[in-house]
């Protein structure tokens, strides 16, 4: 099942709390855990280093094979292992804290029961803090194994069998083992009990169940967008609001390669896509809690925004190599990421459409976001003619890039939208006249006779598949042009369903899979350009590439199904949800 030690990413499946998550391997092992946030250093990374990075292991001692799911509803994950003399079945959970209740900062639980005839399990606790660096102090105390480095103190508590960082048991039908791995951090540990622990993880299957049963998407697909429903959530850092790309650094775009980055930030890119992703499901609470999340960690950057910020709304660190062997041998090892350096004029459209779908459902800005979104715009007026380096990001020198500048545009056309809703101050007639200036540029210099399409950037003869978001916001182009345009981007990136992005230079050695985010836009487009069944077709194509457990990574290898990239994407969950919506509204039209 493991290749040098290695499992395949599409082998992982996530377990969250709204503070940080962790991915646990088809065969049971907890390859990756950062504490006590998201973009903390990992006390769990062998996914990054077999050898060195640290894992939590639980399985059958002997030869099994294991099938898994989520608990239904939840993002409570269950594995059956089954072996020649009994089937175990294992429950992974993060724990969410019951109203009321004391608990430990941070918890992992594992709870291992034996459904029928007798199986030995074995575990392994070897956690390696600060990224591999070092192993800690570890102690037997009252019972429960303490390891502690810095200001990090883990215990494991053991029911069922003696508490040991590792160990075997046997068990036969109806017998069972629970295990919490708690944390602290700058404060005394909590000692769990197990009737609290067991609580805890009734408590987590209930929470998930009741929040996913409030998703208001009942059409085609169902079980997809809710289970990327759900895989979004995981991705919110419930103490701000703001939303992880994903919830692991540098898994490779291709096996080997040095196209590895640290995911664990929150994107401006991605506002529009989540905002609307999450007010068609139903979720207003946390689409507000993003959008000011987002609103204020800017503030202090703008009229200029970032690409990225922190999850505490801080500027992203900056980008670092780590002394691991990488996943599969791929380095190097990153951490931090030098995107949020970077000019990119494309997050501007998506804040601005943002902004545009939160007024809109609220009705109001307030006088101080209203002044300040308003200086932005100013900002986007002046700015919009700049070179950048795309939404992509890439490490070449800075272009002229056709999506940026059609971006820029949604950014200006949505400000006078809310100047013209009395929601700003009305400098409408200088943002009107900067959007025209940018879709005369757009349509002058994006578009390729040649090619019949909007190109990457003028005089590239390339396609670039970003350019297929232009119809999601609404740009004020020509509809015969971008259906050229979707042909050509179908004709020159596709790999059977999939899509690369671009196939031109980026800075970057090496190759990578197909985005596939990319292929989701592509179905949005369809939808929204009216062919409504070439769309649901691809869907359908689409949709079964994901995990066994309805996972995506951030790319796929079209010639292996292989996936590839941090994991899970949430761009490629949101642009899922988006695109069952636009298939479902388009239909709903015809």
């Amino acid at each position: 099942m493991r290749e040098r030690g290695y499992a395949r990413i599409a082998d992982y499946a996530a377990i969250g709390d709204g503070r940080t998550a962790a991915l646990v391997a088809r065969d049971g092992s907890i390859d990756w855990l950062c504490l006590p946030d998201f973009d903390s250093p990992s006390v769990f990374a062998a996914i990054l280093d077999a050898d060195r990075g640290g894992a939590f292991r639980l399985h059958p001692v002997e030869p099994f094979e294991a099938d898994r799911r989520y608990v239904e509803g939840s993002n409570v994950l269950e594995t059956t292992f089954r072996t020649a003399s009994g089937a175990l079945r294992v429950q992974d959970a993060m724990t969410l804290i019951p109203p009321g209740r004391l608990a430990p900062m941070r918890e992992v639980v594992r709870k291992v029961a034996c459904l029928d005839g007798a199986c030995e399990v074995e575990w392994a606790v070897e956690p390696r803090f600060g990224f591999g660096r070092d192993d800690g102090r570890v102690a037997v105390r009252d019972g429960r194994v303490a390891f502690t480095h810095s200001k990090i103190r883990l215990t494991l508590s053991v029911w069922g069998a003696d508490a040991a960082s590792s160990g075997r048991a046997r068990l036969t039908a109806g017998e069972s083992l629970l295990f919490s791995l708690a944390s602290a951090y700058h404060q005394p540990a909590l000692l769990p009990g197990q009737r609290d622990t067991e609580e805890r993880l009734e408590h987590t299957i209930r929470f998930w169940r009741e929040w996913s049963a409030r998703a208001t998407y009942d059409g085609p697909w169902r079980d997809a967008v809710l289970r990327s429903a759900l895989a979004l959530k995981q991705l919110c850092f419930a103490p701000s609001g703001a939303i992880v790309a994903a919830p692991s650094s540098s898994l490779p775009e291709r096996i080997g390669g040095s196209r590895n980055w640290d995911y664990r930030f929150s994107w401006l890119r991605d506002a529009s896509y989540t905002l609307e992703a999450l007010l068609n499901l139903g979720y207003a609470d946390e689409a507000d809690a993003f959008f000011w999340w987002f609103m204020h960690a800017s503030r202090r950057t703008q009229p200029r925004m970032a690409a990225l910020y922190r999850i505490d709304g801080g500027d992203g660190p900056r980008e670092r190599e780590l002394d691991l062997a990488g996943y599969k041998g791929s380095r190097p090892v990153r951490v931090g990421n030098a995107a949020q350096t970077q000019l990119q004029l494309d997050v501007y459209g998506s804040v601005f459409n943002s902004i545009w779908l939160h007024a809109r459902r609220h009705g109001r800005l307030g006088a101080q976001t209203g002044r300040s979104t308003a200086k932005v715009a100013d900002h986007v007026a002046e700015c919009w003619d700049r070179p950048d380096s795309g939404i992509w990001e890439v490490r070449s020198e800075p272009k002229h890039y056709v999506h940026s500048k059609a971006m820029c545009w949604a950014a200006l056309d949505r400000a006078c939208r809310l100047a013209d809703a009395d929601l700003l101050p009305d400098r409408a007639h200088r943002w009107r006249s900067a959007a025209d200036a940018v879709r005369d540029w757009v349509e002058t210099h994006g578009w390729d006779d040649e090619l019949g399409a909007y190109v990457r950037a003028p005089g590239a003869g390339e396609v670039d598949a970003s350019i297929l978001t232009l119809p999601l916001v609404d740009y004020g182009g020509n509809d015969e042009r971008m259906l050229s345009t979707v042909n050509a981007v179908r004709s020159r990136l596709a790999a059977g369903p999939l899509l690369y992005r671009y196939v031109g230079e980026d800075g970057v050695p090496g190759e990578e899979g197909a985005f596939t985010t990319c292929s989701f836009w592509l179905v949005d487009a369809l939808a929204r350009l009216g062919r409504v069944d070439e769309a649901a077709t691809l869907m359908d194509d689409l949709v079964p590439l994901a995990n066994d457990v309805g996972l995506f990574a951030e790319e796929l290898d079209p010639s292996t199904g292989e996936h590839l990239g941090n994991f899970p994407q949430g761009l490629v969950h949101l642009a899922l949800i988006n695109a069952a919506f636009s298939i479902q509204h388009a239909g709903a039209e015809a």
